[in-house]
């Protein structure tokens, strides 16, 4: 299986998702079996590390990062299997990719896997510690959700 995260710039909550996602399956011992990647629908931060309130929020919950940010290209509806937008205004702009026509079951939210209900992940980038500690909380919980739908199936 092969998930693909997505925001608008790939400096905040799609680098924390597919750390978070890579620390957990990792822990599962199932690092062989599942990969993930993240990118941005924009290209404002191609290249960039992640946000550095970003990288400070995930250590501080167990988390590494290492990621360098990168644009959604269409080809990424063809590699992945599951692209999971972190809003709507992400969803729409995946959307309208070329081949996003042929892939649409693979383009979901990622708040359909929270536990606790919800449609967008917020944008931390405007906020303190206490947004990015949201972001973190509500990613963490829907990666857990995400795994167990995984495991079931």
């Amino acid at each position: 299986m092969k998930v693909l995260f997505v925001c608008l710039g790939n400096i905040c909550r799609s680098p924390l998702a597919e750390a978070i996602f890579k620390h957990k399956i990792s822990k599962l011992d199932l690092a062989d079996v599942w990969e993930s990647d993240s990118c941005g629908t924009s290209n404002y931060h191609i290249g960039d590390q992640p946000d550095p309130r970003t990288i400070k929020n995930a250590l501080k919950n167990g988390v590494q990062i290492s990621h360098l940010g990168r644009q959604i290209e269409p080809d990424d509806l063809e590699n992945f299997d599951l692209v999971l937008a972190m809003d709507r205004a992400n969803y729409k702009d995946i959307m309208r990719l070329g081949k996003a026509t042929t892939h649409p079951h693979k383009v979901q939210l990622m708040r359909r896997y929270d536990p606790m209900g919800g449609e967008d992940v917020p944008d931390p980038y405007y906020g303190g510690e206490r947004e990015f500690q949201e972001v973190f909380d509500i990613i963490n919980r829907s990666i857990d959700s995400l795994i167990e739908s995984f495991r079931k199936s």
